[in-house]
């Protein structure tokens, strides 16, 4: 190899390390900003202004606020292990476990409404579907081929939910107790993970 290749792939890597250093940088500063200031008040401006960068560059990384944000934020479900609850309670487990975390943390709202609006939003529910809510399904569906689709269907009603109550706020959503939410969804969540295929 001359000297010529070897320069460039140096220069190549080189660029390559700058990028991801100014990737890294601007994903740092936006999970801080939007962990102090929420979705709706963090700006694409301010997040360049802590990462030390110009605004166009976080254009050019994560094309809007809804790209970045759907980088930035990794969001850990923490579900729990069915396979500790009785198998006739997973559908109560697992609608009481998801509202408990709706009321709690804001970023998963923000995520929802990403996610329905914006490409790089929608992959991230997709990754969060396929790498924290299958595995769980995996657990009490009784047949392992129908764990895709008995998931997704719980995925329509626990997001249907959040949407209608955290997104759109429909009234009568919202003045749900809790305790009623999971009195009429745990029973159609149950049904879509163990009841017999129709």
């Amino acid at each position: 190899m001359n000297g010529s290749d070897s320069s460039s792939t140096d220069s190549g890597s080189g660029a390559r390390r700058r990028s991801d250093a100014t990737r890294s940088a601007i994903l740092t500063a936006a999970r801080e900003r939007f962990a102090a200031d929420g979705y709706e008040r963090a700006t694409i401006r301010a997040i360049a202004r802590d990462a030390r960068i110009d605004p166009s560059m976080v254009m050019r990384y994560f094309g809007n606020k809804d790209g970045l944000f759907a980088a930035a934020v990794a969001l850990d479900l923490r579900l729990p292990d069915l396979t500790r609850v009785p198998p006739d309670e997973a559908g109560r487990a697992l609608v009481t476990h998801f509202l408990s975390l709706w009321e709690e943390n804001e970023e998963l709202t923000a995520v929802l409404r990403v996610g329905a609006t914006n490409q790089a939003g929608a992959e991230r529910m997709q990754g969060i579907f396929r790498d924290q809510v299958l595995p769980v399904a995996l657990q009490v569906c009784p047949d392992p081929e129908q764990v895709p689709t008995r998931a997704a269907l719980c995925a329509s009603q626990l997001l249907g939910l959040a949407l209608t109550r955290y997104v759109l706020r429909l009234p009568p959503t919202v003045a749900l107790h809790p305790e009623e939410i999971v009195a009429w969804l745990g029973p159609t969540v149950q049904r879509y993970l163990t009841a017999p295929s129709p």
